[in-house]
């Protein structure tokens, strides 16, 4: 998925977090919602103007992050 479409960094948003397509509702707003156990469709349903695009998005971003750090030695 390019999330690069859908999350945006700006530096007076949110302190420069990841959002989603601009809103004030950062990626990590998501995935922490995820983490607690929420549902896609709960996270839908409590903030009607995501998409399940948005959500994908989130997690892309996230698995793209992980992937681009760096290891650490052993």
């Amino acid at each position: 998925m390019d999330y690069q479409k859908l999350i945006t960094i700006e530096p007076g948003k949110r302190g420069g977090k990841p959002c989603i397509r601009g809103l004030r509702i950062t990626v990590y707003d998501v995935l922490d919602y995820l983490a607690a156990g929420m549902t896609h469709e709960q996270v839908l349903q409590d903030f009607p103007y995501l998409t399940e695009e948005d959500i994908r998005a989130c997690l892309a971003f996230a698995a793209d992050r992980e992937r681009r750090l760096a290891l650490v030695p052993g």
